[in-house]
């Protein structure tokens, strides 16, 4: 297995955001409050093209607990993959479809509709295919990072 750091994609993001909501809470002793209209989207990874992102804590490229969102367009998938940390993943609005194990397999998608919750632990393979448009908030412990099952699958390499 190769690990890509999720940074790649997301280094943008991280400067974009963190210049914006995230000082904001600085600001404020820690304490974050943050509606819609102010976080910062920025272009999502380029492995999942046509998506947004937006941090709201943290940084996911550094050590320490972050969240953000990912809007995820209408056929977004995501190849068989670990992440170096456990993956708390909330489902805000859309249909997110996820499967558990080293092969994509479309007969072994999940079905998680919105308001749904999934907990992944450090190091288990899961892959993603989302149908239509869905946004997801992800928490998790930086730095970041995601290893493809099969190298050949990472789309920075293609």
């Amino acid at each position: 297995m190769r690990t890509t750091f999720l940074t790649l994609g997301i280094v943008a993001v991280v400067i974009v955001a963190l210049g914006g909501a995230v000082a904001m809470a600085q600001q404020q002793d820690g304490l974050a409050t943050l509606s819609p209209d102010q976080l910062k989207w920025v272009d999502g990874p380029p492995t999942i093209p046509g998506s947004k992102a937006a941090v709201i804590s943290g940084n996911p490229a550094g050590a320490g607990l972050f969240t953000m969102r990912l809007f995820l367009p209408a056929g977004s998938r995501v190849a068989p993959h670990i992440h170096g940390a456990v993956e708390h993943l909330t489902v805000m609005f859309g249909t997110f479809n996820i499967g558990h194990g080293q092969k994509f397999d479309i007969e072994k998608l999940k079905v998680l509709p919105a308001g749904s919750f999934v907990v992944i632990p450090q190091g288990h393979p899961h892959f993603v295919l989302v149908r239509e448009a869905t946004m997801v908030q992800l928490h998790g412990q930086g730095p970041w990072t995601i290893t493809y099952v099969d190298p050949t699958d990472d789309p920075t390499k293609k």
